[in-house]
C-alpha cells in the first residue's frame, strides 16, 4: 500500500466513508493494476531476509512498537494480512475509530475483546436484554473462568445502570461496560454519553478505568456511531448489515489503537482471526452499505406504518415510533441518524399465532440473522434467545407472541402484501 491510496481529503475537502470504500488504502499498482483489491487466499508470507523475519515477529507479537508512519511486515494469515488489513482500516472510517480488527464472526469479537480487557475476579456490567449467544457466553462461560456480571434493564434508564455499577463495585473491578443499543430483539435504547458521564466518576476508585463497548450491530455504522457519543470501542456481526448478504461470517472492533492493539493480540493469540476470503467479501460489501441501508430503512418505516394499524398486532418495538413522552425519544434524536430496518412486533396469540404467521410467510424469509438484502424473520423466545431462562425472557419483553423482522431491500409493498395475507386468520 502507498500513502497516495491513504488520503481521506482532496485538498482541503474531506472525503465521505462511502467514497472511501471504493478504494482508500489499496494500490492497485501493487496488484498488476486490478482496480478491485484481490483476494490476499495464502497462509504465510516470504521474508527478504531472516532479519525481516525476525522484525517482522518482533513487532506482531508485541515485542517492538511500530514507529508513526510505518508498517507492520507481512508473517502470516493468522497475524496479518494486506486483505484483512484493508477491510479493517475501511471500517475503522466509517466508525471513526483510529483502529479495527476484524475476526470470525460477531460472538468472536465480543469474546476476544471481554477476554483481552478482563481477568478473573472482574466484572462485567451489561445492558439487558442483549444478543443470546452474548448472554450466554457472560453468565456461563466466563462466569466459569470466574469473571462476574450483573446486568441491567436498558428500558429502565439510567438509574438501573447506577444501580448496577454500585452492585458490580462491591464484587470486584468492573472491567467492562457492555452496552447493546438498540437491545435485541426489542430496540430499547442507552445513552452511551450518559454511561461515560458516570463511568468516569467511578474510574478514579480502580486501578483501570472500565471500557465501554457498544455493540452496534442492530442499527450499523450508517445510523448510529458509538464513538462519536463517548463509547470507547464500537462492535458489529458483520455477517449482518456491513456484509448484508447472507453469505458471510464476520465481526470487528473499532477504538483506539492502545485497545485495539491489547485485543489484537488476544485475537492473534487464540485464532479468531478472520480469514481473508470473508474479508475480500467485506471489501465488496463496503462499497453498497450506505444504498442497502437506506433502501432497507425506508422499506422498513413503510412495513411499520401498516404493522401498527393491523388489529392483530398489539406491540411494535421501533425506535421511528418513539413519542416526545417517552424518555428514550431524546436518547434517540440525540445519539442516532435514523430507525433502522430491524424491529419486533407482537401479535395477539401468543406462540401458536407467531407461528402460523411464520409459517404462512411467502416473500419473507424464515430464518434467523438480519440486515441482509433479504427480508428475515424469527421468533426470539424459540429461537436466538432460547437459551434465555423463560423468567428473564418475561422480564425483559420476549413474549411468545413476539416476532423479530428484518426488513430487506425488496418493494416494501410486495413486503406488505405478504405480511397482510401471514397475519390473516
Amino acid at each position: 500500500m502507498t500513502t497516495n491510496y491513504n488520503k481521506k481529503a482532496i485538498g482541503e475537502h474531506q472525503l465521505k466513508p462511502e467514497s472511501l470504500m471504493m478504494g482508500y488504502g489499496y494500490d492497485p499498482q501493487l496488484s498488476e493494476g486490478s482496480i478491485k483489491c484481490p483476494n490476499f487466499q495464502t497462509s504465510t508470507f516470504v521474508f527478504k531476509s531472516a532479519r525481516d523475519g525476525k522484525d517482522f515477529f518482533d513487532v506482531v507479537s508485541g515485542r517492538r512498537v511500530l514507529a508513526e508512519g510505518e508498517q507492520a511486515g507481512l508473517v502470516y494469515s493468522r497475524f496479518n494480512n494486506p486483505t484483512l488489513e484493508i477491510a479493517e482500516n475501511r471500517i475503522a472510517i466509517w466508525d471513526g475509530a483510529e483502529d479495527c480488527a476484524i475476526t470470525g464472526s460477531g460472538m468472536s469479537a465480543i469474546s476476544t475483546t471481554l477476554l483481552a480487557l478482563s481477568r478473573p475476579g472482574d466484572v462485567i456490567v451489561y445492558s439487558e436484554p442483549i444478543y443470546g449467544g452474548t448472554d450466554t457466553l457472560i453468565n456461563g462461560m466466563l462466569k466459569q473462568m470466574g469473571i462476574h456480571a450483573v446486568g441491567f434493564m436498558s428500558s429502565e434508564g439510567i438509574d438501573a445502570y447506577k444501580a448496577a455499577l454500585d452492585k458490580a463495585k462491591s464484587m470486584g473491578n468492573i472491567s467492562v461496560i457492555l452496552l447493546e443499543t438498540p437491545d435485541n430483539p426489542t430496540n430499547n435504547l442507552v445513552d452511551i454519553a450518559a454511561c461515560r458521564e458516570v463511568a468516569d466518576k467511578i474510574a478514579s476508585d480502580q486501578d483501570v478505568a472500565p471500557v465501554i463497548a457498544v455493540d452496534n450491530t442492530m442499527l450499523g455504522p450508517l445510523w448510529q456511531t458509538p464513538l462519536a457519543h463517548g463509547a470507547d470501542l464500537c462492535l458489529y456481526s458483520l455477517t449482518k448489515y456491513v456484509g448484508g448478504h447472507s453469505d458471510l461470517v464476520g465481526g470487528s472492533c473499532s477504538g483506539s489503537k492502545a485497545l485495539i492493539t491489547r485485543i489484537r493480540r488476544v485475537r492473534n493469540s487464540i485464532g479468531t482471526t478472520m480469514d481473508s476470503n470473508t474479508a475480500w467479501l467485506i471489501l465488496r460489501s463496503l462499497e453498497t452499505l450506505k444504498i442497502r441501508m437506506q433502501a432497507s430503512n425506508e422499506g422498513a418505516a413503510k412495513v411499520v406504518a401498516f404493522l401498527n394499524e393491523h388489529p392483530v398486532v398489539t406491540r411494535i418495538d421501533y425506535p421511528g415510533l418513539l413519542k416526545e413522552s417517552d424518555p428514550q425519544y431524546a436518547i434517540y434524536k440525540k445519539q442516532c441518524k435514523g430507525a433502522g430496518s430491524t424491529f419486533s412486533f407482537e401479535v395477539a396469540g401468543g406462540e401458536a399465532k407467531a407461528f402460523a404467521v411464520l409459517d404462512k410467510l411467502k416473500l419473507v424469509k424464515l430464518a434467523v440473522s438480519l440486515g441482509g438484502t433479504e427480508s428475515l424473520a424469527q421468533h426470539p423466545a424459540a429461537m436466538t434467545h432460547s437459551g434465555v431462562p423463560k423468567e428473564r425472557r418475561d422480564i425483559i419483553g420476549i413474549t411468545e407472541g413476539l416476532i423479530r423482522i428484518s426488513i430487506g431491500i425488496e418493494d416494501p409493498e410486495d413486503l406488505i402484501a405478504d405480511l397482510k395475507q401471514a397475519l390473516e386468520d
